[in-house]
């Protein structure tokens, strides 16, 4: 759902740059309650793999395919601030480095792709939550849910900003609906990939899971005939072997990374996703403008001289896979720092 340089109207994209912008900022102050010392190098990883997904189109319908948008995916995993930086990384690194998603778009490309799907999916997936059982499996089928929802979501943002900042005189009513029946379709294939990762990761480091906080039942204890809760027990420290697995779950999610963006990437579908489709079909797409980044060595995700089709994707993948974590990584170090400083100087303050 990259919204390409002329589709958009420039006051419009102005507008939703200023939107993305404020959201952005909003996010790096949220995210530091939501980030330590565990979960920073989660964000970093999650939003590679993002990336490498985001490589791995689905066909969907007929000469449609379909790919991760992964708004939900961040939010259930590392919280919604820090999952919106998270895609916003992904859009980033994609509109510099592959031509993915006009860079005139990008506050559009953010506003939707980031900050709808990231709201709409934790807003549906906090409701599942508290309606359902406290269980594990609980995260896993909300998770599914959520992400399902947030990808018609997107579409009809897409549609809402369309309406208002379109280049092209098209119907909206025919746009809403293709937009809309399309990405309903793609939103199952984002709510499976969604449950199944989040399923894997609460399956061995549920304390990871920023979705999954707060889900233990307290234990009751019958007193004069009266269920009550029992006593708090004290906190146990983390032993190695947790330590030994957070380094493992990070190392294997950055192979899994590398190995679908440098790998399985190659046997992806080649049809255009929904929103190519439908902007070819509708018109939308008639005063689409060259990327300014059409001549970057990774346009198109292949690497500029590489004759084999194979070899050039697999390498384009893994080099962005690898600027994605190092971003990634360091921008949430940073705000992960900048939390600890906050904390030393209330500590100071309260002396």
């Amino acid at each position: 759902m990259h919204v390409p340089d002329g589709f958009i109207n420039a006051p419009t994209s102005a507008v939703t740059g200023v939107i993305a912008a404020g959201a952005v900022a909003v996010s790096l102050r949220g995210a530091r309650r939501e980030l330590d010392e565990r979960t920073a190098p989660l964000a970093g990883l999650v939003a590679a793999f993002i990336f490498a997904v985001q490589m791995l189109n689905f066909p969907v319908a007929a000469g449609t395919s379909g790919h991760l948008l992964g708004g939900a995916l961040a939010a259930i995993l590392v919280g919604p601030f820090t999952g919106v930086l998270c895609v916003s990384v992904v859009l980033l690194m994609q509109g510099i480095l592959f031509a993915d998603g006009g860079l005139t778009a990008l506050g559009v490309n953010i506003t939707d792709m980031a900050i709808v799907t990231t709201v709409v999916a934790y807003a549906v997936f906090r409701g599942l939550v508290k309606a359902l059982p406290r269980r594990r499996r609980t995260v896993t089928v909300a998770s599914f849910v959520a992400a399902l929802v947030s990808v018609p979501a997107a579409a009809v943002a897409f549609t809402l900003i369309y309406a208002v900042g379109g280049t092209t005189d098209v119907a909206i009513g025919k746009v809403a609906t293709a937009m809309i029946g399309v990405h309903v379709l793609i939103g199952i294939g984002e709510a499976a990939i969604t449950a199944l990762t989040v399923g894997a990761v609460i399956a061995v480091r549920p304390d990871l899971v920023y979705g999954a906080r707060g889900l233990e039942q307290r234990l009751k204890l019958r007193v004069n005939g009266e269920l009550v809760d029992a006593p708090a027990a004290a906190p146990v420290p983390a032993p190695t072997a947790a330590a030994l697995s957070h380094r493992k779950l990070w190392i294997t999610g950055l192979v899994t990374s590398l190995v679908l963006a440098g790998f399985v990437s190659f046997y992806a579908s080649a049809s255009p996703d929904g929103l190519e489709k439908v902007a070819h079909d509708k018109g939308i797409d008639k005063k689409e403008e060259p990327h300014a980044s059409a001549d970057s060595p990774l346009a198109d995700y292949g690497v500029k001289d590489v004759s084999d089709a194979r070899l050039s994707g697999g390498l384009a993948g893994v080099i962005g896979v690898g600027v994605t974590v190092a971003v990634g990584s360091g921008v949430f170090w940073v705000v992960r720092r900048r939390r600890t400083a906050d904390a030393e100087t209330s500590s100071r303050a309260a002396a």
